[in-house]
């Protein structure tokens, strides 16, 4: 089986897997995935984890033998040592793949930094010993100097531009101006940021943008959104997230970096200002109160352009229904999931209203998704 690359994980999580059936390795990555959404709250959602790098790739190997599936599975983790014990637990909830039952259990964490440290201790050696030949520095000096080579140690560089070691393998991508930027996102943990070098940006920069999932995070000044404004006329930008007003990339700690990037915005919202909005998402406001009516019960309720309710459903059957009904305003008690977001498009709904909208979702249509924080907020 295939293992991540050591230098970019701190744990690594390894499980047995039986199943009463037989299946395929993206079944079982799915079963991971669609069972553990919404479990752990967003800072420890399976899929937005591995889009940011904190969750590397996960390697699944089955055989089939008489009718049943067994394998082992790898999860690398660069969480901590209680966030990758909590993921680890969530792993053994997987009870189901696809139609078959199954069972996981975790055979072994495994500290995959062990050979990484030795490594920067001889490193620390060596830079310690040039220092103390060429003059006797202050001990700060010292630790300056062994932090320094540690963030080095993990930057690369993707056709030329710094990057995070992350980016090629990571369904999603941070673009940030310049290489300061990546090693502060290297300090907080996050793997998948890459520099654009100033506003000429890189045709390098334009493709990936087409690729993957990108999010543009750019300075709270004057300057980022010269940046921005660059960024969108020559790539392909699905969200938008800025540091705090006069504040820079480089400058902030783990805490901001993560608030910053939780607060993202899709490229139209930025466009129109974080505090505004369109006008069928302002219009669409007045049915945030219904969420509550549906909650819990796995339904959602469709509604005219007049905004009295046509029917309502269980969530199941919402996708089949909206080309038979095509209503104006639809909320549901559940995720607002791309799927859903491209049948609303075709069957004319104008907003949609619902509990969250999943992680990596492009809303490329003219659909307003509001979510249970409008309402709260």
């Amino acid at each position: 089986m295939a293992k991540a690359p050591a230098d970019t994980v701190k744990y690594n999580i390894y499980a047995d897997i039986t199943i009463d059936g037989v299946v395929e390795k993206p079944d079982v990555v799915g079963a991971l995935f669609g069972q553990s959404e919404g479990l752990l709250g967003e800072e420890l959602e399976l899929r937005d984890l591995q889009k940011t790098g904190r969750i590397g790739r996960i390697e699944v190997d089955i055989k089939t033998k008489s009718g049943k599936s067994q394998g082992k599975i790898l999860v690398p983790s660069s969480l901590d040592m209680v966030e990758t014990s909590i993921i680890a637990a969530t792993i053994e909830m997987v009870d189901r793949v696809g139609p078959c039952n199954a069972n996981i259990k975790v055979t072994n964490v495994v500290d995959a930094r062990t050979s990484k440290r030795k490594s920067m201790v001889d490193r620390a050696k060596i830079i310690l010993k040039k220092l103390m030949q060429d003059e006797i520095p202050e001990s700060m000096e010292l630790v300056d100097e062994v932090r320094k080579s540690v963030q080095l140690s993990e930057i690369t560089t993707y056709r030329g531009l710094s990057a995070g070691p992350a980016v090629e393998d990571s369904d999603s991508v941070i673009l940030v101006e310049g290489r300061a930027d990546v090693l502060n996102l290297l300090k907080c943990g996050i793997k998948n940021a890459v520099a654009i070098g100033g506003t000429n940006i890189p045709r390098a920069i334009s493709e990936l943008s087409k690729s993957k999932t990108s999010i543009a995070f750019v300075d709270g000044d004057r300057g980022g959104d010269i940046i921005l404004n660059e960024l969108r006329q020559v790539a392909d930008i699905d969200f938008v997230a800025k540091a705090p007003s006069g504040k820079e990339v480089e400058d902030l700690g783990k805490k901001e970096v993560i608030m910053a990037l939780r607060k993202k915005v899709t490229t139209d919202q930025a466009k129109n200002g974080r505090g505004r909005k369109n006008g069928a998402a302002a219009d669409g406001e007045s049915l945030l109160p219904e969420l509550s009516k549906v909650k819990g019960k796995l339904s959602a309720r469709l509604y005219g352009a007049d905004k009295k309710m046509i029917t309502e459903i269980e969530i199941k059957d919402l996708i089949s229904t909206l080309g038979k009904v095509q209503p104006a305003y639809v909320v549901l008690d559940g995720i607002i999931t791309q799927r859903l977001v491209d049948s609303a498009h075709g069957s004319g709904v104008k907003v949609l209203i619902g509990v969250n909208t999943a992680a990596d979702i492009k809303n490329k249509h003219n659909i307003s998704l509001l979510t249970e924080k409008a309402a709260a907020g």
